[in-house]
């Protein structure tokens, strides 16, 4: 069976896992409330009665959520009240204080573990969930986060080996910049597609008109604290002349630790640059050296994807296991435009591409990069999809390792045109919830920001939303806003980096097409594994290009 067919089977038996057995499975009972701040909870001596007085510390580092096991649910007026059990942690009873615990308790203060009983106003707490299904969750994430560790292990050095090795290869400095130049043209040109389409379809379905005013007061309630996380995270962000400052590293080593991709690819061009200056008895051994790194990364991102399918599984349990169906039906129509929007641009814009520059049918396309496809849509990273991407360029297009290794790990950084699309209609969603009529010119504005918001985001699951909150404040939308879709910001996540890492790929066959290069689809062979690593040897010829 071949690999990518056992990595869908995964993902469809991890959906169908996390909406029957995970935690906001409608199967099971809901018996347990999570807080994660604690600061927030009020308990009452009975439905509707006084406050307790027990005050627990809020927004403090270091502050342990707080479990609340259900005791007992019972209507009271308008509202319903849960009978609420919690446990009294250590780390909770240093932060609460001496005098308060004195004030409440008196001589007989609770010790670590005590049980205490009182109720809360429904509400004031997050949805219930289910105990038993996050057991089940919180045993399977570890697969799936393994998976992730593992892949992520292998993108610095072989991002680092490739790129330099390609851009090495290439000899000629005017090459280099006629790849970058048509790299980065084609990335902007297709942004502004996405996010003129996302705005497009928005302002024709107006999604933000079917949400209920119940639903938008669950979930400012549910999300907002989170979502001012993500606002705080935009406030800081660094100005456009800074993010530009910030590509040229200031220890190379430095970034290669924490993973800064921008600076990593900077500094291998910059460096291949210079080897191609060095006489060649001298760029050689350095060239052969970076060679064997590559081809050892391959060799162990083919190991690594023989976890795929129990990790994308695991993956799928979590995410999907964590929104439940409430959210998804309350944000339905906008999770459908999204969508919508996502695979018009895919359909209209990268198969064209690609039949039109690289003279591949739009099945050879989609066959070919399935694989990557299904690895990003999973982890919702386009950085840890990279070791696939490159693969399924090179072995499964037969394009030449100088243009995919050069456009491909830009694309991961700087590509994010699913990301874009979505921050559209983001946009007018949230300003329709808000009854606010977005001109001409805010729209424009809204193309602008999310266009230069996206070059740069991070390739990693949910910097879109502290994106977003970018685009929302340039014009005049209520950050708050973000709450409202943040509940199914994971899973619209995984649709639009499967579209990013796409875009990366139709890019990729652009430039090599009009680099001479013939792109052709090979099938994978009828064993179990389809990653093969080669070599390129170090005389400048490519074994798979035509150019």
């Amino acid at each position: 069976m071949k690999i990518y067919t056992k990595i869908f089977i995964g993902m469809a038996l991890g959906v169908v896992v996390g909406f029957t057995l995970g935690p906001n499975a409608g199967m099971l009972p809901k018996d347990v409330v999570f807080l994660p701040d604690p600061g927030d909870l009020k308990l009452l001596v009975g439905p509707g009665g006084a406050d307790r007085g027990l005050r627990f510390p809020g927004k403090k580092k270091g502050v342990p959520a707080l479990k609340l096991k259900i005791l007992e649910e019972r209507p009271h007026g308008s509202s319903t009240y849960f009978r609420v059990q919690l446990k009294l942690k250590k780390e909770l009873l240093v932060f609460m204080g001496a005098d308060q615990l004195s004030r409440i308790y008196g001589a007989d203060r609770p010790k670590p573990g005590k049980l205490v009983e009182g109720w809360v106003d429904s509400k004031s707490v997050p949805r219930p969930i289910s105990s038993i299904g996050q057991m089940i969750i919180s045993a399977v994430a570890p697969v799936g986060e393994l998976f992730l560790k593992l892949i992520k292990m292998v993108i610095v050095p072989l991002v680092f080996a490739s790129l330099l090795v390609g851009v090495a290869s290439l000899g000629d400095m005017r090459k280099l910049g006629r790849l970058g130049g048509k790299t980065l043209g084609y990335f902007l040109l297709t942004t502004t597609l996405a996010i003129t389409i996302g705005l497009t379809l928005a302002n024709l379905v107006k999604p933000g008109n079917f949400i209920t005013g119940e639903d938008k007061a669950y979930l400012k309630a549910q999300y907002e604290g989170a979502a001012q996380a993500k606002v705080k995270s935009a406030a800081e962000q660094p100005s456009a002349v800074e993010n530009l400052l910030a590509i040229v590293p200031d220890n190379p080593i430095k970034s290669m630790a924490s993973g800064d991709m921008l600076q990593i690819i900077f500094f291998a061009a910059f460096f291949g640059v210079a080897l191609t200056l060095l006489p060649d008895k001298r760029s050689k051994p350095i060239l052969r050296v970076m060679e064997g790194v590559n081809d050892a990364m391959i060799i162990c991102v083919e190991i690594i994807m023989k976890l795929a399918p129990y990790g994308v599984f695991a993956l799928l349990a979590k995410v999907i296991g964590e929104s439940g169906l409430s959210v998804l039906k309350a944000l339905l129509v906008y999770s459908v435009v999204v969508m919508g929007g996502l695979l018009l641009h895919t359909l209209a814009v990268y198969t064209s591409v690609a039949r039109l520059f690289g003279k591949i049918s739009a099945k050879d396309f989609w066959k070919a990069i399935r694989p990557a496809q299904l690895i990003a849509f999973s982890t919702s990273s386009s950085s840890a999809t990279l070791p696939v991407t490159l693969d399924c360029a090179q072995q499964r297009l037969g394009i030449s390792r100088e243009v995919s290794s050069f456009v491909l790990p830009l694309g991961s950084t700087v590509n994010m045109d699913g990301t874009a699309l979505y921050q559209g209609v983001a946009a007018i969603f949230i300003a329709q919830v808000f009854g606010i009529d977005l001109s001409l010119g805010d729209q424009l504005t809204v193309v602008l920001t999310a266009t230069l918001a996206s070059v740069g985001a991070a390739g990693v699951p949910g910097v879109g939303m502290v994106t977003l909150a970018l685009v929302l404040t340039s014009i005049g939308v209520p950050t708050v806003g973000v709450a409202l879709i943040l509940g199914v910001d994971r899973i619209l996540d995984m649709f639009r980096t499967a579209v990013n890492v796409t875009g990366d790929m139709s890019a990729t066959v652009l430039v090599a097409a009009t680099e001479g290069e013939t792109i052709a689809f090979k099938d994978a062979q009828p064993d179990d594994h389809e990653l093969h690593s080669h070599a390129v040897n170090v005389d400048n010829t490519e074994e798979n290009s035509d150019g």
